[in-house]
């Protein structure tokens, strides 16, 4: 048999009588939004991430898309990964404020983050609840399934017992929030999202394998370039400018230059961002997008 949908009658009048993203109601964010110097456009900047930021004006960047280091002891060239958590919240909420300071009025912030499970660390809420206070609006969240059954811990945790059973998990998050506005203006003529990406891609469970090329870059931790292409075509328009201030080896940056958007990627390592501006000579931008 089947299940009546329930309809909420009257939902726009509840909806302002709740009070929507009422924790993002009197911010003092500027709706100015300004330019951004020509030097820092389509550049891939070395160096520290917090204090190259604090170069750009505010309001000037379209969207942010990025990837910090999870805080799992990976082996990256030039950041030592692992540290105490306090001392790695405190980085990455000073980079995350002047990301919300140099984001657009209307802009989009989207981190893609997986919580440590083994030291019980809900990155994921811990960077929500940081976006929060700053009264930004939470828009949603992706559910990136990569299918990847790592199953290092055999023993399941208490195995056969519910003394201590430990959960395991084939997908990694994507928090999205916005800057003053849900809504990012934009020419519509400048949308390059097909219907039927657009049907589904808002469907949020998005399947997609993990990257395999990693050893050919020499980076432990890279998201795959079709994570990227759906983020970009489903929050910005053409020609948007799309920062990402953890750039690694250069995939955000890359699938921008290909979909017609400008880019900024920042990172500390210079062997990486060697390696990000070899891959982007490498790519041809598709001139029917323009």
């Amino acid at each position: 048999m089947e299940i009546e949908e329930r309809k909420v009658k009257n939902r726009k009048e509840k909806e302002e009588t709740r009070g929507a993203y009422y924790y993002a109601k009197n911010n003092t964010f500027s709706k100015q939004n300004n330019e951004i110097p020509e030097q820092f456009i389509n550049k891939i900047i070395t160096g520290d991430s917090e204090e190259i930021l604090k170069r750009f004006p505010e309001n000037c960047i379209d969207l942010i898309f990025t990837s910090p280091p999870y805080n799992f002891g990976l082996e990256y060239e030039n950041h030592k990964d692992g540290i105490n958590w306090n001392e790695y919240f405190d980085k990455l909420f000073a980079i995350f404020k002047e990301c919300i300071r140099v984001l657009k009025y209307g802009g989009r912030i989207i981190v893609n983050v997986q919580p440590l499970f083994s030291d019980y660390i809900p990155i994921h809420h811990i960077l929500s609840n940081f976006f929060i206070e700053n009264k930004l609006i939470w828009k949603g969240e992706i559910l990136w399934d990569k299918h990847n059954y790592n199953c290092k811990y055999t023993a399941w945790g208490s195995w056969k017992s519910p003394s201590s059973p430990y959960l395991k998990y084939t997908w990694e998050f994507l928090e999205i929030f916005c800057k003053g506005d849900l809504k990012h203006p934009g020419d519509k003529r400048q949308a390059d999202i097909t219907a039927d990406e657009f049907k589904k891609w808002v469907y949020a469970k998005w399947d997609i394998p993990p990257e395999y090329n990693m050893k050919k870059f020499g980076h432990p931790a890279m998201f795959p370039e079709p994570l990227v292409e759906r983020v970009l075509k489903l929050f910005s328009f053409k020609g948007d400018l799309i920062l990402d201030p953890f750039n690694g080896v250069g995939t955000t940056t890359v699938v921008a230059k290909r979909l017609s958007r400008n880019y900024i990627g920042i990172d500390i390592s210079d062997e990486y961002c060697r390696k990000a501006e070899e891959r982007l000579k490498n790519i041809q931008v598709n001139a029917s997008l323009f």
